[in-house]
């Protein structure tokens, strides 16, 4: 299949040029492996741990990406954006590293942890009813023209994109030093941020590595979409625990990537990813929260992908302590 870069809102250029942005100050996150994790996908699993990053998440990637690209007389005067807690966190951590204001807008019902993180890293956060039908998009829009805030999406942004895609270059360079060279690359997949820009990173520097997005089975909208052809909407609120990925569609910028550079979609049971965060929290030691253990849910799947070696991105790590318990409680 032939691809059509022309429909991508970034290429590697702007992804090599956020790995410069990032250098001084994100976490270059390592590539784990544990024997016990491989015994159980029978073959190899390669497991990014994004958890690591600052803010315990990618997130904090494209968010300084974006606002380290923004003129200075634009950054100065402050950033919003709207979140469920990752992308808040991002964001409010790197507008503290500038010293500049940022607003975030984030659901009533976000999970504690990722309020207080967000209200900690001095950002101000405003409430909105999700599940009510408050548009966040609406609100982030009025705030930015009324505060004269700079908006910065949580995935439908060309920067934010590419410092995504940054996770691709590294996974490139350290799948390679582990003599992986050809495999799937599972990413947790939201709007499709993470997804689009990895694709791309990887597409340019290691074509053997293929992305395939993964969701929850109950908000599984880029499958759909994926098999579609067309960007498809999940219908109200799915009821999984994955919060962090649970979005109305996949993105306007991120969907004509994923349908030239990805494989098929990947869907999981909450269940399945209750079990693949107390084997992350067990095997690797690492606290994965449920949006960001999609992809190591699949992984550990024998019959879900094809090959030697399979390479999964775990992408957030905040998640509130009575979850890390349940997850803990459900390893065998």
């Amino acid at each position: 299949m032939s691809v059509d870069s022309s429909l991508f809102p970034i290429g590697i250029a702007e992804i090599r040029q956020a790995a410069d942005y990032l250098s001084p100050v994100a976490v270059r996150t390592p590539l784990l492996e544990s024997p016990y994790l491989n015994e159980l996908a029978g073959r190899r699993v390669l497991v990014k741990a994004e958890v690591l990053q600052r803010t315990g998440s990618f997130k904090f990637r494209g968010a300084w990406t974006a606002i380290s690209s923004l003129d200075e007389s634009v950054r100065q005067s402050g950033v919003i954006a709207y979140s469920s807690g990752n992308h808040a966190q991002g964001i409010a951590q790197a507008a503290a590293l500038y010293g500049i204001p940022a607003v975030i807008i984030m659901p009533a019902d976000s999970p504690a942890l990722k309020l207080a993180n967000t209200r900690a890293l001095g950002a101000s956060v405003v409430t909105y009813d999700r599940a009510g039908g408050e548009s966040r998009e609406a609100i982030g829009e009025s705030l930015a023209r009324e505060r004269g805030l700079t908006l910065i999406r949580p995935y439908d942004e060309p920067m934010v994109m590419a410092g995504q895609g940054t996770v691709g270059l590294e996974i490139a360079e350290q799948a390679a030093a582990m003599g992986v060279t050809q495999a799937d690359v599972l990413v947790c997949c939201g709007g499709g941020g993470l997804t689009s820009g990895t694709a791309i990173a990887l597409h340019s520097v290691a074509p053997g590595l293929r992305v395939r997005p993964v969701e929850p089975a109950l908000a599984d909208d880029t499958c759909r979409s994926l098999i579609a052809g067309k960007r498809l909407a999940n219908e109200g609120i799915p009821d999984s625990f994955c919060d962090a990925i649970v979005t109305p569609m996949p993105g306007e910028l991120t969907f004509p990537v994923l349908q030239q550079l990805a494989g098929p979609g990947l869907c999981v049971d909450d269940s399945a990813v209750l079990a693949a965060m107390g084997q992350a929290l067990m095997r690797l030691k690492l606290v994965v929260e449920p949006g960001g253990a999609v992809a190591l849910a699949a992984a550990l799947d024998p019959a879900s992908v094809e090959g030697e070696a399979v390479i999964c991105v775990v992408t957030g790590g905040n998640v509130d302590p009575a979850l890390i318990a349940s997850a803990a409680a459900s390893f065998t």
